[in-house]
């Protein structure tokens, strides 16, 4: 930011000008129009979501509205369309607006109507990804990760490290419809500080696999069941280097993968079951909170959640309190589950590795 011509103080050439109001461009700008977004929407009878302060919700006796905000992107949804237009038209009186239509494209993700429901994918998103990283014309291949890759060392350094980190981020944003790749981008995510040759080859695989897979997305289909049911897992000490574990977990909403992620945990697992139960009290805390989401949007649980776990001894740490002195270091991850597991918030459920 700059003073306008004519504005400099030529005494004072350091001096800037005292805004009164926010200015577009300024740090503070998105936080202050927010707080007069949410300022605007409270006085309409909207009340703010308590497990996501960007979701307001209006609630009478025949309609509801949802509106999401990002900044200045507003969704709009609700169940008479006619409260849809009413509210926009209040936007108008207030704020300059555009109205785009029906959803069908929202910060890079693409929603298409199907058969079966919505697709959300990143397509276009992918393409200018490919075409920055100059591999458009990419041999694709089948899988995002090797498996003789994911060398934690190797290779000289990469000599264009802004790049490597540059391309990694947008893959980040990749995985918002793409939890196949999420492994793989957790892998390279790891080398951001000084990454290495060898990493960017790893990278390079992941976007020869999206090459291949530009078109998939997320499917989301109708249902009338209410359930959240997840599959939490972790790689024992699979780091070569420090022997961190990797944990994961994916979350269903019905037939729908909604929630996922795949982490390096920071501690050193002394066990298998150590680990497994750190991936567990994770998906247990997204669980927790997916659940608030749908009690705020009206949409109550059939029953509580079940989170499948492969590890029998983590299955059984959950349910019985019993502590020693190679578990007692992870006590409140397991005081954290074992407090939703007693109120029935969430039954973990044991299934076999095969499965």
């Amino acid at each position: 930011m700059s003073q306008p011509p004519g504005f400099e103080d030529r005494d004072h050439p350091d001096y800037v000008c005292h805004l009164h109001k926010s200015l577009y461009g300024l740090k503070q700008a998105p936080c202050v129009w927010f707080h007069r977004l949410s300022e605007f929407l409270l006085g309409l009878g909207f009340v703010a979501s308590k497990t996501d302060s960007s979701l307001f919700i209006l609630r009478t006796n025949s309609h509801v509205l949802y509106v999401l905000i990002y900044v200045d992107d507003i969704l709009v949804t609700s169940n008479d369309s006619s409260q849809v237009s009413l509210l926009l038209r209040q936007f108008a009186t207030e704020f300059s607006i555009k109205d785009l239509g029906d959803l069908h494209f929202f910060l890079g993700i693409e929603a298409v109507q199907n058969f079966t429901g919505l697709l959300l994918s990143q397509t276009r998103y992918i393409r200018d990804l490919l075409s920055k990283a100059g591999m458009i014309d990419c041999k694709p291949v089948q899988t995002p990760m090797a498996m003789t890759q994911g060398s934690d060392s190797g290779g000289a350094p990469y000599p264009d490290p802004t790049q490597y980190r540059s391309i990694v981020r947008a893959l980040q944003y990749v995985t918002l419809t793409r939890p196949d790749i999420s492994f793989a981008v957790n892998k390279v995510c790891q080398f951001m500080q000084s990454p290495s040759s060898d990493h960017w080859v790893m990278i390079k695989c992941i976007l020869r696999y999206l090459q291949a897979t530009a078109d998939h997305g997320l499917q989301i289909q109708r249902s009338t069941s209410r359930s959240l049911q997840a599959s939490s897992d972790a790689d024992w000490a699979g780091s070569g280097t420090d022997r961190h574990s990797t944990g994961g977990y994916a979350i269903f909403f019905s037939p729908n993968l909604i929630s996922w992620a795949s982490r390096k945990q920071k501690i050193v697992a002394r066990s298998s079951t150590e680990s497994e139960y750190k991936a567990l009290a994770d998906a247990s805390a997204e669980l927790i909170w997916l659940e608030s989401l749908f009690q705020e949007l009206g949409y109550p649980l059939h029953g509580p959640s079940i989170l499948w776990c492969d590890n029998i001894g983590a299955t059984y740490f959950s349910i019985n309190p019993v502590f020693h002195a190679r578990t007692k270091h992870v006590e409140i991850d397991f005081h954290f589950v074992r407090e939703h597991v007693a109120r029935h918030q969430l039954s973990v459920q044991f299934i076999s590795t095969q499965d």
